[in-house]
């Protein structure tokens, strides 16, 4: 039976529009006015903002595997909270061993997930070691549906050197894909923990103070810098300040293609999270820190005007008992990371389109069109058009609530939203045409599936 939705406000990639949309199959089948019922299952959008279903462009299951520091949210939970909150397409960073190769963690990758997610999802695959081997895997990596990779400028086991990361960008480049990086100088990090701790600050506040804004905004220009002498197009990912983005701007005045995802942490909370009492601090490190209002306010503006292409959520859920407290007597120790893949459509929902900083269709651009079009989904996701996947998201912007560790799927102990007011919420998902949620609750769970993705639009 098809499924046929009524009266909704569509979110197109042109624009809202008020249509009624059917769903055969996997595939969207019909858009437009008053289509007719005939056998269709009719799912009333009376009031309701339908929305093509939204992609996390950046998340951390089952990190650290095995561990004491390991995330709290593997695939299984991890992914029915995405869903939970209307992302239908997750892109997970799959990290290979030192000296290993990249079909190998492929291959861990797929072991975790395929089989337990309960929406699609995707591969980043981050390259810590470069060799002529390494470089010849590209090739069988494009054809395993994995065109995106991420490097890092930072931490001792995951930094690559700037000639390594210029070697990277162009033989990525030659596939068609495209690189994100970690943007914090390495260096200056460690030299800053060291700082901090010769001066007996021990605890969370110690953090932010270790790894300053311009210890990214130095590693963002770097990385541009890198991108422009490879010829490529290159991502920033989780930037977090205005001294960044400032660099962005002037690198995009010089004609080059950067993209810049940021993370709701960066837009809805700051640096006073870390002078809370006692240990609670830990529960909001995370890297890039939270920062000031002036840097919140900078990426807020680059929202409204396009500047940001992509919101990810950077889910990388540490539990506080047990797992951020091994940090209680060396901040450093703290794992780096907080929880966020639920909430992120809701966040940015409240935050943006309902006080009127963004409209729907900004919002729908940043969680589903572009992230489609940058990582080799698009057409496929990321839009509500004939042809494409039913992945569908039914929004009611009406309801109000509000965010509790208690009442969340991400298995984590606790969520760094907690008590925010919260304007709309998702109440029904299609997921390939099929129903996952329902007035609000996941009726259908491990039917993720893997999205082979193929050459970024970065290149058109």
């Amino acid at each position: 039976m098809s499924i046929l939705i009524k009266n909704g406000t569509l979110i197109c990639p042109k624009g809202p529009v008020k249509a009624d949309l059917r769903v055969v199959g996997e595939k969207i089948a019909q858009i437009g006015p008053s289509l007719p019922a005939e056998d269709s299952r009719i799912l009333d959008g009376s009031g309701k903002l339908v929305f093509p279903g939204f992609i996390d462009t950046h998340t951390h299951f089952e990190m650290n595997k095995g561990l004491p520091n390991e995330t709290a949210d593997g695939w299984a939970s991890g992914t029915l909270a995405a869903l939970a909150g209307g992302t239908t397409t997750i892109l997970d960073f799959a990290e290979p061993e030192r000296g290993a190769s990249l079909a190998s963690a492929l291959e861990t990758w797929h072991s975790r997930a395929d089989g337990r997610a309960s929406c699609h999802y995707g591969f980043h695959m981050t390259i810590k070691g470069w060799n002529p081997q390494i470089r010849a895997e590209l090739a069988e990596m494009t054809r395993a549906g994995v065109t995106s990779y991420k490097v890092y400028l930072a931490y001792d086991n995951l930094r690559v050197s700037d000639r390594t990361a210029l070697e990277v960008i162009q033989s990525v480049g030659e596939q068609g894909g495209i690189v994100g990086c970690h943007c914090e100088n390495g260096d200056l990090v460690t030299a800053g923990i060291q700082a901090q701790k010769a001066a007996e600050n021990l605890g969370p506040a110690a953090h932010p103070r270790s790894r300053p804004a311009a210890v990214e905004a130095e590693a963002v220009n770097r990385w541009v810098t890198l991108g422009e002498l490879a010829g490529c197009p290159v991502n920033v990912v989780h930037l977090s300040t205005a001294r960044g983005l400032d660099f962005v701007r002037a690198a995009r005045a010089r004609g080059q293609k950067v993209y810049v995802e940021t993370c709701p942490q960066y837009l809805l909370l700051d640096e006073s999270r870390y002078e809370l009492p006692g240990f609670e601090s830990a529960k909001f490190v995370l890297s890039p820190p939270l920062r000031s209002l002036e840097d919140q306010k900078a990426l807020w503006l680059a929202l409204e005007r396009g500047e940001i292409d992509t919101i990810g959520t950077d889910h990388c859920s540490f539990d506080y008992h047990g797992v951020k407290e091994l940090g209680r007597e060396d901040f450093s120790k703290i794992p780096n990371g907080i929880p966020g893949v639920e909430h992120r459509p809701v966040l940015l929902y409240t935050s943006g389109v309902a006080s009127g900083r963004i409209t729907a269709w900004q919002m729908s651009a940043m969680l589903a069109e572009q992230p489609a079009k940058l990582f080799g989904m698009y057409p496929q996701k990321g839009a509500l058009a004939v042809g494409s996947d039913a992945d569908i998201v039914i929004f009611n912007p009406a309801y109000q609530g509000k965010i509790t560790a208690a009442e969340q799927r991400q298995k984590v102990d606790y969520t760094p939203y907690e008590g925010m007011a919260v304007q709309g919420r998702v109440e029904t998902v299609l997921l390939s045409g099929e129903p996952a949620v329902e007035d609000g609750q996941v009726t259908a769970m491990k039917r993720g599936r893997f999205v082979r993705r193929g050459a970024s639009e970065c290149w058109r």
